[in-house]
């Protein structure tokens, strides 16, 4: 039987992740902690995003941490609801990055990537026709990415993500 974001407990951000990873059918994902808390935990309560992805059977996703090339990454979409944002991020990529804490700006600055791999998927998850990746969560980071390729500054070949594909 599929699972659909709408068929899962919101996610109470006054309660532990842990906790809301116990409940059974975010368990029975059998996800990385890390993508649950991202996209399950961290955005679960954000309804134009949920729309993005009402859609998509979530357990048919397995995951997998990979090296993306940047190339891949300097066009990569979103979702609906977030039209518009890698493109406004990465125009003022210097100022979003100036706004996180310094480990992240040095990040960027001597590896050239983020810290935290973001969460991806394959669009042919979302239509059987679709090619290429798009980013869940992980917009800023990707955004911030796209800026500083497009600036002519350091960014390294490939960058951590976790990709979800069909299982």
């Amino acid at each position: 039987m599929p699972i659909f974001l709408k068929n899962l407990p919101p996610a109470d951000r006054d309660q532990d992740l842990r906790v809301f990873m116990q409940f059974e059918a975010i368990a029975n994902l059998r996800w990385p902690d890390d993508v649950v808390r991202q996209w399950l935990y961290d955005h679960g309560g954000h309804l134009e995003f949920l729309r993005d992805y009402e859609d998509l059977d979530l357990e048919r996703i397995r995951w997998s941490l990979e090296d993306v090339p940047v190339a891949e990454l300097e066009s990569i979409p979103t979702g609906a609801s977030d039209q518009g944002f890698l493109e406004e991020v990465a125009a003022n990529h210097e100022y979003w990055l100036s706004k996180r804490p310094q480990r992240i700006q040095d990040a960027w600055k001597i590896q050239g990537t983020w810290l935290i791999p973001p969460i991806m998927i394959s669009r042919n998850l979302l239509h059987p026709s679709n090619r290429g990746l798009q980013v869940i969560e992980g917009r800023m980071r990707t955004g911030i990415l796209q800026g500083r390729r497009s600036g002519g500054l350091h960014v390294a070949d490939k960058h951590l993500a976790w990709v979800g594909r069909p299982g």
